[in-house]
């Protein structure tokens, strides 16, 4: 469960409705009556509505389809711990020293991350390291451009979201103005229903999909660390390297903190 996507998420909307609250009270409303003052079923039908059908017009079908995925990311994000990958790579680089590339073949085939398992199975197989290098970062271009799929639609939604606000606004004050020689004494309150529509746009767009890009966009990064990590490892076993310098070249691309933090564990 991803805690601190959870509890940011409620911190902000309640920051939010609190100082909503507070507002009110400060200018003699009650807290009920303040909290009312920014519900307003058009607005919310105009920006909400407007942004997730735009969304859907945007996007294809196939994309839409991923929506829950990406909700389980976001929620559920996968772990890539990189020295993990080290380790497990140290312990390939000591196999293929000691009994050759080919004593790999039986390890790679009880690796539980596939693009680890599918850079190994490619070195058994000899084939041109050349090749094999250009091949996984192929993979790992093709699997950016997958991902960056699901930020492109929090980017877009954080575009929407404020532009429908402003339609909403706009449509307000046209109203306010058609009424205003027939109603004067309702301006203000006509120019704060205008004014609510903008502020759903800025909220969804800051506090709904700002931050749901962020924790998509550092679970990639995440994940593309740790295959970058495989590729310079995996090159070095097939170059022959010392599996000591492999674990020092890999660890060098690692925080301080990261090797230190994992070696602590272990004692």
């Amino acid at each position: 469960m991803n805690l601190t996507f959870l509890i940011g998420s409620i911190l902000a909307w309640g920051l939010v409705i609190f100082g909503i609250i507070q507002a009110a009270l400060e200018a003699g409303f009650t807290a009920g009556g303040g909290l009312m003052m920014f519900v307003n079923p058009p607005g919310i039908l105009i920006v909400i509505g407007g942004t997730i059908a735009t969304l859907a017009a945007s996007f294809p079908g196939s994309t839409l389809k991923s929506i829950p995925k990406f909700a389980k990311i976001v929620l559920f994000p996968p772990k890539f711990n990189p020295v993990s990958y080290i380790d497990q790579i140290d312990k390939f680089a000591v196999t293929a020293r000691s009994k050759g590339l080919l004593a790999l073949e039986d390890g790679a085939a009880t690796c539980s991350d596939p693009f680890l398992k599918q850079a190994i199975m490619l070195i058994v197989d000899a084939n041109d390291p050349d090749k094999v290098r250009a091949m996984l970062e192929d993979s790992i271009e093709f699997t950016t451009d997958r991902h960056a799929i699901a930020w492109n639609m929090c980017d877009k939604g954080m575009a929407l979201s404020p532009a429908f606000g402003m339609v909403g606004t706009i449509i307000g004050l046209i109203i306010m103005l058609a009424s205003l020689a027939a109603n004067p004494d309702a301006l203000g309150q006509l120019m704060a229903v205008a004014l609510v529509t903008t502020f759903y746009g800025s909220v969804i767009a800051n506090a709904f999909f700002a931050p749901i890009r962020s924790t998509l966009k550092n679970t990639h990064d995440k994940e593309v660390f740790c295959m970058q990590l495989v590729v310079e490892g995996v090159m070095s076993i097939a170059a022959g390297s010392n599996p000591r310098l492999i674990k020092e070249k890999l660890e060098f691309m690692l925080a301080k903190s990261e090797v230190k933090g994992e070696a602590a564990k272990e004692g």
